[in-house]
């Protein structure tokens, strides 16, 4: 048995889910071990979080059991000892680079990490695209001004812009998430779909609509979608999906947005590294993020 553990914000659940498809694909035995949610754990979190892999319709997935996750995690000593000395017996995976292919190969392994490389399960993304059923908005004002919106953008030369800052501005996180997804980024970005399309219109996806309602108040060119909040704030990822072309913030949320579109004319741009912390070169993320278009922090497409 494989389990992985479901953590982090919706985007980092995704990816963990996808993880767990692809396994189940090759054949294994897969488990998600949702206990990071239970309320004495979140309490301990910078960033408590819910759930929100439930939030989508009918989605197929198993749980571990108490006694499956103790297996991997509540080992002796002398377990442990052995599994630092012969890493093959280690029970515990721990995510430490952008890919990994030997989870591939794992058969009775507890699985921790963020799986946000496209290589990892590129080739089901179709089949994650049926998977993941946004729900319908509670209120019915808001979701008939979605379906309006998404009846917009398949009718027009339209591109989704991801902005975050909010936390992303916060001293800790800037540290480790600021200075990537820069003006220049989005200026290179915006500029790239221009080029293809002098009437392309943009629609901007921000937790900080003050900021983009100042800078991008041109309305002709520039909508700020700011409706879908609390649990509907996905619904977001399903308009950014139904875009022509969408330019992701160093977020997985946005990412997830543009893998979601299933249009055949899909242009899909994103930043060159997501964390500041995280070394990276050009022709290894053209390798793991195949048909990604890749613009630097200076707004250099690579």
């Amino acid at each position: 048995m494989i389990i992985i553990q479901i953590a982090g914000g919706l985007g980092n659940q995704m990816q963990q889910y996808a993880m767990a498809r692809k396994l189940i694909k090759l054949g294994k035995e897969v488990r998600l071990d949702l206990s990071w949610f239970k309320k004495e754990k979140q309490k301990n979190v910078l960033a408590p979080r819910n759930f929100e892999l439930a939030y989508f319709v009918n989605l197929p997935y198993l749980e571990c059991t108490d006694a499956d996750r103790d297996r991997f995690l509540n080992r002796t000593k002398f377990q442990k000892a052995i599994g630092k000395l012969i890493p093959s017996k280690n029970k515990v995976f721990t995510e430490s680079k952008m890919y990994h292919p030997e989870v591939f190969d794992f058969d009775d392994k507890y699985l921790q990490g963020f799986f946000l490389c496209q290589k990892y399960y590129d080739d089901i993304m179709p089949e994650l695209q049926q998977l993941f059923r946004f729900p319908i908005h509670i209120y019915t004002e808001q979701q008939l001004k979605n379906a309006d919106i998404i009846n917009e953008m398949e009718e027009r030369p339209s591109v989704s812009v991801h902005i975050r800052r909010g936390d992303y501005l916060d001293a800790e996180n800037a540290a480790l998430f600021g200075n990537i997804a820069t003006d220049e980024y989005y200026d290179a970005a915006m500029k790239y779909f221009l080029d293809k399309n002098p009437d392309t219109h943009f629609y901007i996806f921000t937790n900080d609509t003050d900021y983009a309602r100042q800078k991008y108040s041109d309305t002709d060119r520039y909508t700020i979608v700011d409706w879908n909040t609390g649990k509907y704030s996905l619904l977001d990822m399903e308009l950014m999906s139904h875009c022509q072309g969408n330019i992701c913030a160093n977020s997985t949320f946005s990412l997830w947005g543009a893998r979601l579109n299933q249009r055949p004319d899909k242009i899909m741009v994103r930043t060159l590294k997501m964390r500041n912390n995280q070394e990276v070169t050009t022709a290894l993320m053209h390798e793991y993020w195949p048909g990604w278009v890749l613009i630097d922090e200076n707004g250099n497409e690579v």
